[in-house]
């Protein structure tokens, strides 16, 4: 008896057996998304040497290798360039962003709600043309805006650039979808029968439920606004009221009689990403219970 319990637990699997086996199958997708991650972030690392160093360290050390520590003295003068130009560039883009997202994103939540909720004739044919102004690319679109502000004497002004930027088909896309999956059909009907317009139905009850998958739409609108280029570059000729990337981009562009400059406009890059990166931080819990909620359409 005992020399067959020695037998069977001889040829018994081990307990770990399978769950080792599964963990060495993961080993090529870990080294893989880490080559990737690699890959992605090492613009970032350059940048952040770069920003560290001094004009002339920048033109004689190699490029991912730190030298002499700068930061301090370049972050001053990036803030003393032009009696104090960059901080209003700064404060342009957070208010064209910020401003710009949550308006955006509060029109794209009506829209989208609209759709979801209300049926209509010809509400589909709206849903494509929305879904159609998705594929336009935004450099499509630049000299069309151009024209028409020229039309009313509105360019080289905030509303310019501000008024094209609220405007998201995709974010209209996103709050359809939200929209259908976390609104249940039988809340809005008991607030109808209690009484409730539907406006307060709108404003009480749909924005809350859709509340975790605005933040998503948000900080896509955000993003989009704050990397946006060519639509100021049209737009504006006062540099006040230029957003960053432009601000940056005229300055990388004078390089060539001003070497200083560079290194400013590395450091100045630097700092631009600092209020993404906090808007991710701050929302991320959000933006992630956003992404779970559209990826499951009841």
């Amino acid at each position: 008896m005992t020399l067959l319990t020695r037998t069977e637990g001889a040829h018994a699997p081990a307990p770990n057996g399978p769950k080792r086996g599964r963990n060495l199958a993961a080993v090529p997708a870990f080294v893989f998304m880490a080559l990737v991650a690699g890959y992605m972030l090492l613009p970032v690392y350059w940048l952040i040497v770069s920003s560290t160093k001094s004009q002339g360290d920048l033109v004689t050390t190699p490029g991912l290798l730190p030298a002499e520590w700068h930061l301090g003295e370049n972050l001053s003068a990036l803030f003393s360039q032009q009696d104090g130009i960059y901080p209003r560039w700064l404060g342009n883009s957070l208010l064209y962003a910020g401003l710009g997202a949550a308006v955006g994103t509060l029109l794209a939540a009506m829209a989208g709600y609209a759709l979801a909720v209300y049926a209509f004739k010809g509400r589909e044919a709206v849903f494509s043309v929305v879904l159609g102004g998705v594929l336009v690319p935004a450099t499509a679109l630049a000299l069309p805006l151009f024209l028409l502000f020229a039309e009313v004497d509105a360019t080289n002004s905030f509303w310019s650039v501000f008024l094209p930027s609220i405007v998201s088909p995709f974010g209209v896309y996103l709050s359809r979808i939200f929209a259908v999956a976390s609104i249940p059909e039988e809340v809005i009907e008991a607030a109808r029968i209690d009484g409730a317009g539907e406006w307060t139905i709108f404003w009480s009850i749909a924005l809350r439920m859709m509340s975790p998958a605005l933040v998503t739409v948000f900080l896509f609108q955000f993003v989009v606004i704050w990397n946006n280029f060519l639509l100021p570059l049209i737009m504006l000729q006062d540099e006040r009221l230029y957003p960053v990337t432009l601000g940056l981009f005229t300055w990388q562009s004078q390089t060539s009689r001003a070497p200083d400059l560079q290194t400013l406009t590395l450091v100045g890059a630097l700092v631009s990403v600092v209020p993404i990166v906090i808007t991710f931080l701050l929302l991320q819990r959000y933006w992630r219970a956003g992404l779970a909620a559209g990826a499951v359409k009841s």
